[in-house]
């Protein structure tokens, strides 16, 4: 009888074990890993989305660093620092259009290295007699001495008065408040920026983003709406009227073009008084006698 029992007890314990390892197995094949992709954000970092995320314009702003942003975070360094860039034009005088237009390009609209690490919007360095806050970063050379602010109020204050205050930017408040073309030159020709195209970008910015309009709602009825040059585009692989001549553009070869109006090279070398088959984009050449 006790021989039976144990012969029992054997058979369960067997069993149960058994259960046990299926229940086990089967939650270890209901276990998913779900795949996580990353794509690049404006500052060449990474976050958290979808492969297939629709790409959004971007221009390089190139200051005190190299940045790439969207023209919705522009737009949004904009629409948050309009009305402090105004008070400042009407308490210093400075152009709402080139205070907002540098704050965008120093800073790379809010994204940048010293804007984040000291809320200074306008690359202002240290310079003598600064006894505020500060810190260190890579520019003209290595671990400069730029300074820290509180807040952005601070660092828009502090730009105002930083041209306000040095006789070297005095030319500068002479000047119609709403040009503000002049006044981007102005700040190249008095030192603020080694950059020879400092003054384009300035300008760039403040077209492209019509800037100037906040200019306008300072001065008020006084104001002179500029007039925006549009650029001619450069003409180039175009044909004259009368089909007579050809304008060289890249890609160009004598071949080509002698395939394309059905002449050979030697008469284009002969009726263009050519020394060899060597072109230039931009080169006006005859391909008809």
């Amino acid at each position: 009888m006790i021989k039976k029992f144990c012969i029992l007890l054997t058979v369960i314990f067997v069993y149960s074990c058994g259960s046990s390892s299926k229940i086990r197995t089967a939650s270890s094949k209901n276990t998913t890993t779900k795949k996580h992709t990353t794509v690049k954000t404006h500052t060449g970092g990474t976050k958290s989305g979808n492969a297939g995320e629709n790409a959004k314009p971007t221009e390089v702003l190139e200051a005190t660093s190299k940045l790439k942003v969207t023209t919705e975070i522009v737009n949004e360094y904009i629409s948050k620092f309009k009305e402090t860039a105004k008070d400042n034009m009407r308490n210093h005088g400075i152009p709402a259009s080139i205070t907002l237009a540098q704050g965008i390009l120093e800073s790379g609209a809010g994204v940048g290295t010293l804007c984040i690490k000291a809320n200074n919007h306008f690359g202002i360095k240290c310079h003598a007699g600064w006894t505020g806050e500060s810190v260190r970063h890579d520019d003209d050379a290595e671990q400069e001495c730029f300074r820290k602010y509180s807040d952005p109020a601070e660092s828009f204050r502090d730009h105002s008065l930083f041209l306000t205050t040095r006789s070297r930017y005095a030319a500068l408040f002479k000047l119609p408040k709403g040009d503000y073309t002049a006044w981007a030159k102005g700040l190249k020709n008095a030192g603020y920026a080694t950059d020879p195209k400092y003054p384009d970008k300035l300008i760039g910015l403040i077209e492209r983003y019509e800037l100037y309009k906040y200019d306008s709602e300072v001065i008020g009825a006084g104001y002179n709406k500029p007039v925006i040059k549009k650029e001619t585009p450069i003409v180039t692989n175009k044909v004259a009227e009368d089909g007579t001549t050809y304008r060289v553009s890249q890609g160009d070869t004598l071949y080509s073009i002698s395939k394309k109006f059905n002449v050979t090279v030697d008469e284009l070398i002969k009726i263009n008084n050519l020394t060899s088959n060597a072109i230039s984009i931009g080169q006006i050449l005859k391909v008809k006698s």
